[in-house]
């Protein structure tokens, strides 16, 4: 069982684990990432609370996925486009690799999707996806999102999904 709770600055160093193998980040990512790897206080940076809360001026709402345990096994961002409240992007899901192949990620998407919908009150929401990322497909399709277009961006394509509101109700 798992649970959705704000990101907190030190999920930051676990989140930077899991992408510090080059081989892991490219199964997750594209073929070209100038960063590389993520320094853990990059993502604290970016993603710290500064008024004790989740909400940053720029909109962007992180979070973890726990285990019955307490340890964070996951990571996903809600973030409005446009200053619009009804549209929503999921973006930078990733989930542990030592725990992959569980329905974890499942589980952490479906749980982001009904306080999207149910309390955040969204019309749709989209994410993206690396092209050829088989294993992601699979999950977003079973909680709900759909191929709607591919867009293609230097040096890999991405596809974009997404999910209605109304598709999610039924």
């Amino acid at each position: 069982m798992l649970s959705l709770r704000p990101y907190k600055p030190c999920d930051a160093e676990i989140i930077a684990s899991w992408i510090k193998n080059e081989d892991i980040y490219l199964k997750w990512g594209g073929k070209l990432f100038c960063d590389y790897p993520i320094p853990a206080e990059v993502i604290d940076e970016k993603y710290r609370s500064k008024n004790g809360d989740c909400e940053e001026p720029d909109n962007f709402y992180p979070w973890v996925a726990v285990n019955d345990e307490g340890k964070v096994v996951g990571h996903f961002i809600m973030r409005y486009l446009k200053g619009d409240h009804k549209l929503l992007r999921f973006g930078w899901v990733i989930v542990d690799d030592s725990i992959r192949g569980k329905g974890y990620g499942t589980e952490m998407l479906r749980m982001g999707l009904k306080y999207a919908f149910e309390f955040l009150n969204v019309e749709r929401i989209t994410l993206g996806v690396f092209e050829g990322n088989e294993i992601a497909h699979s999950c977003y399709k079973k909680v709900g999102f759909k191929d709607f277009e591919i867009v293609e961006k230097e040096p890999w394509n991405l596809i974009e999904m997404d999910i209605k509101k109304s598709d999610y109700l039924h």
